[in-house]
């Protein structure tokens, strides 16, 4: 389990000008300050809560799948399990790089737009 929320983890900090914190014991991915998905606790952890748009409803059908508590559901936020029937690190990357846009400035997403285009080339 420790091994795909360690990727996503890893990715997460990969983009541009995130950072890690751990409040309520848990570590989270931020960027300007702000939190853009909750990796819970290392070892223990089985889902990953992410903020979606485009991919809300897809998250939502995975079974196990539900909109976040603490009224963080009403805006976009989704709980996914690690280990569900169609999902995968590709699709959990997708979904952590789809928060990460929502929440980060337009510099940043600019930034992350043409880091991938200059590794096309």
């Amino acid at each position: 389990m420790a091994g795909i929320r360690d990727k996503v983890r890893e990715f997460a900090l990969s983009l541009p000008e995130t950072s890690e914190e751990h409040p309520w014991g848990e570590d989270v991915a931020k960027v300007s300050g702000k939190i853009f998905v909750f990796l819970g606790t290392a070892g223990v952890s089985r889902r990953i809560t992410v903020k979606l748009e485009e991919s809300h409803a897809h998250a939502l059908s995975i079974e196990g799948a539900e909109p976040t508590g603490y009224g963080l559901g009403k805006s976009g936020w989704v709980t996914v399990p690690l280990r569900a029937e169609g999902v995968n690190l590709q699709l959990l990357r997708d979904w952590t790089e789809e928060s990460y846009r929502i929440v980060a400035p337009k510099r940043l997403v600019t930034e992350l737009d043409e880091r991938r285009d200059a590794s096309r080339t």
